[in-house]
């Protein structure tokens, strides 16, 4: 079985967070977990990334998402939508839908956003549409998770999410944090059974 591989963009580091949560949450399951981002995008056309990232994880290849046996996505949203660096690298990703590398394996999202109605859930819709062009298994959080009728602050049915504040400084809360960890198992157990 392949890694479960967490593919995430993140400018202020609350995206990252989470994603290290849902790590966690993967790993509980006993699978592999493999960490990737996305460069930035600049308008500026000749500004480039080098090819490993100064700090932080790797940047994601077409490999590990060829070799992965499930994949969640995180994004910030950006005007209710996934950010411009997730899209941009989404977009490069034809040659494996034209093979059908991700058909029938499990993915997830997660965003963040400053306010707690900033777009969450049409953020997370929208890092849904190319994963079901590429004939992925949506997954998302039931309602058996206590936290999420409860939480105040993130949290959706259609993923994890979290709400950072206008000026990024809100710690991610304790309900946030266990659907993190809740949508990395349940990612993680579904790669298991279907691996089987």
């Amino acid at each position: 079985m392949g890694p479960i591989l967490i593919l995430y963009y993140s400018r202020n580091g609350a995206t990252r967070d989470m994603a290290y949560k849902i790590a966690r949450g993967a790993e509980q399951a006993s699978v592999e977990v493999k960490l990737r981002t996305v460069p930035a995008v600049s308008t500026t056309c000749e500004t480039t990334e080098s090819d490993i990232p100064e700090s932080g994880d790797l940047f994601v290849q077409l490999s590990d998402l060829e070799e992965c046996s499930g994949l969640i996505m995180g994004s910030p949203t950006r005007f209710g939508n996934m950010a411009g660096p997730i899209k941009y690298f989404l977009d490069g990703t034809s040659g494996l839908w034209l093979k059908g590398a991700l058909e029938n394996k499990p993915a997830a999202v997660f965003t963040s956003t400053s306010s707690m109605h900033g777009g969450q859930e049409s953020t997370l819709l929208s890092m849904m549409l190319p994963l079901l062009h590429h004939g992925m298994v949506m997954v998302g959080l039931p309602y058996s998770e206590p936290d999420l009728a409860k939480t105040s602050t993130g949290g959706t049915p259609y993923g994890a999410s979290h709400v950072s504040g206008h000026d990024g400084g809100l710690a991610i809360s304790d309900e946030e944090s266990r659907l993190c960890i809740a949508l990395g198992k349940r990612v993680a157990g579904l790669a298991l059974k279907l691996d089987s």
